[in-house]
């Protein structure tokens, strides 16, 4: 049978945790904070990697139909939907080469958050951090 929605890991800012959803029956993919409409996940703190977002994108969400659309998780703009080829056409730092890429997102020089420290390794445990004995897996 063949299958109809599965998870991608798409690393971005760490090697762990870092997944997009795709549903092939409805022709979209959920992409987190890894692919933005016209932009990416930032790589710049905590493990992050310009080349490991880079290969992510064009080897999990770039290789689907170009159809299909992108839900990211998040966008600063007000748009709340794209599609794989308009990424691929339009995003302004994914239809450079990896090399450009790498040096674009190394020197956006943005300040760094606040609460990001706390923020992923509790994002990396779903939240579920300091629980009682009881509790735990």
């Amino acid at each position: 049978m063949e299958q109809k929605s599965h998870v991608k890991e798409t690393p971005l800012i760490s090697h762990l945790g870092c997944v997009s959803y795709v549903d092939h029956d409805q022709a979209v993919v959920f992409t987190g904070d890894t692919l933005l409409i016209r932009g990416c996940g930032r790589t710049d703190f905590q493990e992050g990697s310009p080349e490991r977002l880079y290969n992510s994108v064009y080897q999990q969400i770039f290789s689907l139909p170009d159809h299909y659309t992108v839900y990211p998780a998040h966008d600063y703009k007000g748009f709340t939907a794209s599609t794989v080829g308009e990424e691929k056409r339009y995003n302004p730092r994914l239809t450079k080469g990896k090399d450009e890429f790498t040096t674009i997102m190394n020197n956006l020089n943005l300040p760094y958050p606040k609460k990001i420290d706390e923020s992923l390794p509790a994002n990396k445990v779903c939240g579920l951090q300091d629980l009682p004995d009881h509790l735990k897996f």
